[in-house]
């Protein structure tokens, strides 16, 4: 890859208009401006001339579309954190580097986590739709109306202690929140003591003895699924499950299930096993007030996305300077 001229740079989905701006200033950029998702066609064929392609987590940058790649395109710098959409395994046979955008999205997800966390015992969401989808009908307050459960006191358990995970354990803790959790390592010592968590090597035995489970793994084939039927059947019936995260980490059948038959009290989620699908049956349990429904939005800030955009650029940038770029992402060995 030459640094005589600019490099082409494919971008697939639309991004704030300073990160764009930016762009076109430094590369020879096509944007997306109408935001209409690319077909794995369209990506096919852009793949074949680009120089550095930049898809997010709605494209899927498998092995087959990495093979149809022209020997130019030596970079794709996607615009997330997460990279279950790429195989980048495949990528590396091919002597293409992956980027992604780490440690921007922590705080705008852990708020997002907690405004669930709160949203769902609170019976936020139904209280909110009295006031707009029957106006005038409220009849004011009354001492036994909208009950919902209290969080303060009660014990939190965080699936994946990583730096989302911390972070919402500093806010739970915060609203008088007991922090217990689980991951595949401990955490420091200083952090444990900085937030009196309590570490439970097995997830089983944490599910089964907390009232509030958040879930901020990654998704990998080792968490696919990894809160089952079983698992959830281990949840106390007073117990409410928060997913932040990546929809497969549930198995959504199961916990559609669960949640019909009363066994658990509520769920709020952010994301879907089969998005942009979401599950008609998930939809009617919202409508009854026992689950809180949100877009994918956790990360969803201007501020986040235009700090995404800036790792986007540092990448890409670095790389076609001849550099290894800062946010490189290695095949799983």
């Amino acid at each position: 890859m030459t640094t005589k001229k600019k490099p082409k740079v494919y971008v697939t989905r639309k991004l704030p208009d300073a990160v764009e701006t930016r762009m076109r200033e430094l590369f020879d950029a096509e944007l997306n401006i109408d935001d209409v998702p690319r077909t794995q066609a369209e990506l096919a064929e852009a793949v074949r001339t680009v120089d550095v392609l930049v898809p997010t987590v709605t494209d899927r940058i498998d092995a087959a579309l990495i093979e149809e790649a022209g020997p130019q395109m030596k970079l794709i710098a996607s615009f997330s954190n997460g990279t279950d959409h790429i195989d980048v395994e495949a990528a590396a046979r091919r002597g293409i580097t992956v980027t992604n955008t780490p440690n921007v999205l922590t705080e705008d997800t852990a708020d997002m986590t907690m405004a669930l966390i709160l949203a769902v015992p609170r019976r936020l969401a139904e209280g909110a739709r009295v006031l707009t989808d029957k106006p005038g009908e409220w009849a004011g307050w009354s001492p036994t109306w909208m009950l919902g459960r209290r969080i303060h006191g009660k014990r939190i358990g965080i699936v994946g202690m990583g730096r989302i995970g911390t972070a919402v354990a500093r806010r739970a803790k915060a609203f008088g929140l007991s922090i217990h959790y689980h991951n595949r390592k401990r955490v420091s010592a200083t952090t444990e003591d900085e937030l009196e968590a309590t570490y439970w090597d097995s997830l089983d035995q944490m599910l089964a003895r907390v009232d509030i489970v958040s879930v901020n793994c990654p998704s990998t084939p080792a968490t696919f699924h990894l809160i089952s039927a079983r698992r959830l059947a281990l949840l106390q019936p007073t117990s409410y499950i928060v997913n932040t995260s990546r929809g497969d980490v549930i198995d959504e059948t199961a916990l559609i299930k669960i949640l019909r038959e009363g066994k658990i009290a509520g769920a709020g989620l952010d994301v879907f096993e089969n998005e942009p699908a979401v599950n008609p049956k998930l939809v009617k349990l919202a409508n009854e007030g026992k689950v809180v429904l949100l877009p994918h939005m956790s990360s969803a800030t201007l501020e986040s996305r235009i700090d995404m955009g800036d790792k986007v650029i540092i990448n890409i940038r670095t790389f076609i300077d001849g550099h290894r770029p800062p946010n490189r992402v290695l095949p799983f060995r």
